[in-house]
């Protein structure tokens, strides 16, 4: 039976989760159809928007989630200030970077642009759910294809791909430090990659390799996550911290982490 008041329950449930909801979960949970779900959805962010709220309806990952606005980021900051973090290294996201702007891409083109082997920070982004095997390339040797999940959208506050931001905008952020989801060091990370990527690019668009996807079973993908996790044991390297390491660590520590010492070498 439908709530007596949908746009209360759907407030409920939308307060309650720590993830987006998508439609069909919202309509199956409340009984009610998409477009009665939709309209209050509707309402829901315009009383918000309307009033001055300190938080947001937003879609994001394709569901919907109740999230802080970016005005009060700094209040929030203030509160959380002291706890401890949990965040990807810069290795990690330079890697998610090049996946993401360039997707679907191999794991070769992704060592090639970052100038160090990538299977710690590969086996990392598939464990966290952050990065997916979409598949085979149909080029000689059939190698995997990477991409990004809904995992990695619902990281980066975005609600399809279509929404990653260009080059010029990360640069435009950076300099402005507008206070967004992403913390600082994130922001500098994925910038530095997009603008490299774009301008090797526009330098060389005749290497820009466009991969088409042969599905791969599920078995097939298993097989390969393993795979890459059981490669880089065999090599004994050390682990990949999931932790960025802080502000004015040693910098060779940060290249046995898998930080390329080349392309995306900080410049002075």
């Amino acid at each position: 039976m439908p709530p007596v008041k949908l746009q209360s329950a759907i407030e409920a449930l939308l307060f309650s989760s720590d993830q987006p909801l998508p439609l069909t979960l919202l309509c199956e949970a409340l009984e009610t159809g998409p477009e009665e779900v939709s309209a209050a959805l509707h309402r829901i962010g315009q009383e918000y928007a309307a009033r001055d709220a300190g938080v947001e309806l937003r879609e994001i990952a394709g569901g919907w989630m109740l999230v802080t606005t970016s005005e009060h980021a700094e209040w929030v900051g203030r509160m959380l200030r002291g706890k401890r973090k949990m965040r990807l290294s810069r290795a990690a996201l330079e890697t998610m970077a090049i996946i993401a702007y360039k997707q679907p891409v191999t794991k070769s083109e992704v060592e090639a642009i970052r100038g160090v082997d990538s299977s710690a920070v590969l086996s990392t982004l598939l464990e966290r759910n952050l990065v997916t095997i979409r598949g085979r390339s149909k080029v000689v040797g059939r190698p995997l294809l990477y991409g990004t999940t809904l995992e990695f959208l619902e990281y980066f506050g975005l609600k399809d791909l279509s929404e990653l931001p260009r080059p010029e905008e990360l640069r435009a952020l950076v300099a402005a430090r507008e206070p967004e989801q992403l913390d600082m060091m994130e922001l500098e990370v994925v910038s530095q990659v997009a603008s490299e990527l774009a301008a090797s690019e526009a330098a060389h668009p005749g290497l820009v390799t466009r991969h088409t996807i042969v599905p791969a079973g599920a078995a097939e993908v298993a097989q390969s996550a393993t795979q890459i996790a059981t490669d880089f044991a065999a090599a004994d390297e050390p682990t990949l911290s999931d932790l960025a390491p802080p502000a004015g660590d040693d910098p060779e520590a940060e290249a046995e982490a898998g930080v390329s010492p080349g392309l995306f070498a900080e410049k002075e």
